[in-house]
């Protein structure tokens, strides 16, 4: 059989009769929750592998604190992609950003011809529509992530939303200039696996690769699980810096000479 195998974790204070919990192996409270868990098989002999791809460089990262940091040295990029840390008015397990600090960052100058991907939740639609306005973007599609668990069911009971339980999480696409890119390949879909908290899709990085490959692209608040080969990271959770094409390099170290930022 070339299918993923499970068994129930039924722990004594678990109820079947309640059925599946939606959040299964990402559950905060697993060891105490009432609804069904599982794991995966042992016995299951079949390798998942993630496709591979084509490198023309090794990942590099900049650690820094994007509200101060200096864009310009960076050069100019063909994508941009950025997870924002949305002030959603919610407990988070990680510092956010208010709008008005969002709204000023210097973002416009990374591109004069490229694609911007931005996260956005669902306080933060509108706002994040704003923000392409104020860096010089015109929003011209979006992408959708329908979070599943690991038996790849759709989850419905989200934790966030405060009128509706949100199951899915936006991606706006801006452009700004003539870039040519690589239209009408995938679908504005993504039915992926939640894993950490803020985590978003691999997926996505296949897409852009496909829209605009072999182009410069940068990622903005990323953390040590974003980083990967031809895209370069930056953002305050990151290792140090990891540098290496060599004007980029040294336009930062002239910049910040003991390598903080």
């Amino acid at each position: 059989c070339n299918e993923r195998h499970f068994n129930k974790i039924i722990h004594s204070n678990t109820d079947e009769s309640l059925g599946d919990c939606q959040y299964q192996n990402m559950c905060f409270n697993m060891n105490f929750c009432k609804y069904i868990h599982y794991e995966k098989d042992e016995k299951d002999e079949v390798t998942f592998k993630m496709p591979s791809r084509e490198k023309s460089y090794p990942p590099q990262w900049i650690q820094c604190d994007l509200r101060y940091f200096d864009f310009k040295i960076l050069g100019k990029f063909s994508i941009v992609m950025a997870d924002p840390p949305w002030d959603i008015h919610m407990d988070l397990p990680y510092g956010t950003m208010p709008d008005d600090v969002m709204k000023k960052l210097d973002v416009s100058s990374l591109q004069d011809d490229g694609y911007i991907f931005l996260w956005v939740t669902g306080r933060a639609m509108e706002l994040g529509r704003e923000c392409l306005t104020l860096w010089g973007y015109e929003k011209v599609d979006e992408l959708i992530w329908v979070k599943t668990n690991q038996l790849q069911k759709v989850i419905r009971t989200g934790r966030t939303g405060h009128w509706l339980n949100h199951s899915k999480e936006h991606c706006l696409v801006g452009v700004k200039g003539n870039l040519t890119v690589n239209k009408g390949i995938d679908c504005d879909v993504i039915v992926s696996e939640i894993r950490d908290t803020s985590r978003k899709p691999d997926e996505i990085y296949g897409i852009i690769e496909r829209f605009s490959p072999g182009t410069r692209k940068i990622e903005l608040f990323g953390r040590l699980h974003n980083v990967r080969p031809n895209w370069l990271t930056i953002g305050n959770q990151l290792p140090s810096v990891m540098l290496i094409d060599s004007k980029m390099k040294e336009a930062f170290y002239n910049t910040y000479p003991n390598g903080i930022c």
